[in-house]
């Protein structure tokens, strides 16, 4: 049976592509976004938009009204900040604000769109396997201040959860895909390679998957989801280095990867660097220390329990990979010239540019 969904974020890269899946599936959709919001994501959409900002209980209420299910995929998403007050301000209290207004209105479900970053990481001493929802998360993995105002929003849902709110997590990976109009920083390091313009890597791991997958992820749970429950949005087979991945990269586009790996402790002092000099300037560091930090860890993830539980799809990463380089080359973020698209008879779905 359509249901009519609510969409914060709707502009962005995870929102406009749950947007688009959401209609695909005859759903009604209200795209929450702020104003003056990029939105050639939800071009070709019959997508009622509703301005406003989460801290607006009266434009929250009245575009909740009615609605069946919820999608909080909204966030502040920066790794640096002059003053990091706003984050948690949207991140943590916006949280709060939705999902008692959601609550109210009498909303079935409340999609809490968290990260894997609020999931324990694997370490050397378990041979870094991929770990899953029941992995205690240390301190010491909380590494910049959105993954902390995340983790300090999941901790609320969850415990709003336990309340009685109708609340479920997911807990996507590293989305890649069409639309990354910003682009997202995962999405930069493929236009960066597709310019030529990453001479070297760093020695990290992250679990790709597609964002389509991830998208239909969240539709899934709310379908089958069970409330305070939280569901990793990956990728089964997408635990890559960053080497394994760029070497992907290479083989569907042609061009060559990067082979010099920068050492951990010269990214560090670089980022130091950049950020003295962005304290004083305050534009955004080129290199941000809590990037850096991150990439410290393997981010590998078991998303088993969303394959079992949801029926997450899982679309292969190499197509994952040729979708998104498709769409920069097609919307002018690459020299399309220098690369060689051998993936376009790759058997995929068709899906629309915008």
């Amino acid at each position: 049976m359509p249901k009519k969904c609510f969409v914060t974020g709707a502009s962005g890269f995870l929102g406009s592509n749950l947007v688009h899946e959401l209609l695909g599936r005859g759903h009604e959709v209200k795209g929450f976004v702020r104003e003056n919001s990029d939105l050639r994501g939800l071009e070709a959409s019959d997508c009622q938009l509703v301005t406003g900002s989460l801290a607006n209980t009266e434009a929250l209420k009245a575009g909740l009204s009615g609605c069946d299910w919820v999608f909080h995929v909204a966030a502040s998403y920066r790794l640096w900040l002059p003053d990091y007050a706003p984050m948690y301000e949207a991140n943590v209290e916006g949280t709060r604000n939705l999902i008692t207004v959601a609550s109210a209105a009498g909303c079935e479900k409340v999609l809490y769109t968290s990260t894997v970053g609020c999931i324990g990481l694997p370490t050397r001493k378990n041979g870094f396997a991929p770990t899953d929802e029941n992995s205690p998360l240390v301190e010491r993995q909380l590494t910049n201040h959105y993954k902390r105002s995340k983790w300090q929003a999941e901790l609320m849902a969850r415990q709003m959860a336990d309340e009685g709110h109708p609340v479920v997590i997911v807990n996507p990976s590293t989305p890649i895909g069409p639309r990354d109009a910003k682009p997202t920083p995962t999405g930069k390091m493929i236009v960066d390679f597709l310019n030529r313009q990453m001479p070297a890597y760093l020695d990290t791991g992250l679990n790709w998957v597609h964002v389509r997958d991830v998208a239909l992820g969240h539709i899934l749970a709310a379908e089958k989801g069970r409330i305070g429950e939280r569901y990793i949005l990956g990728n089964q087979e997408g635990n890559l280095t960053m080497l394994e991945a760029l070497q992907v990269l290479a083989e569907i586009t042609g061009l060559s990867a990067p082979r010099m790996r920068v050492p951990y402790s010269v990214a560090w002092a670089a980022a130091v660097v950049n950020e003295g000099i962005a304290k004083l300037t305050k534009r955004p560091p080129k290199a941000p220390l809590g990037g850096v930090r991150m990439a410290k860890y393997k981010m590998w993830f078991d998303p088993s329990k969303a394959v079992r539980e949801l029926g997450m799809p899982q679309t292969p990463v190499r197509t994952a990979f040729a979708d998104a380089v498709d769409w920069f080359c097609e919307n002018g973020y690459a020299r399309i010239s220098e690369i060689k698209r051998p993936w376009t008879s790759v058997s995929r779905r068709s899906m629309p540019l915008w």
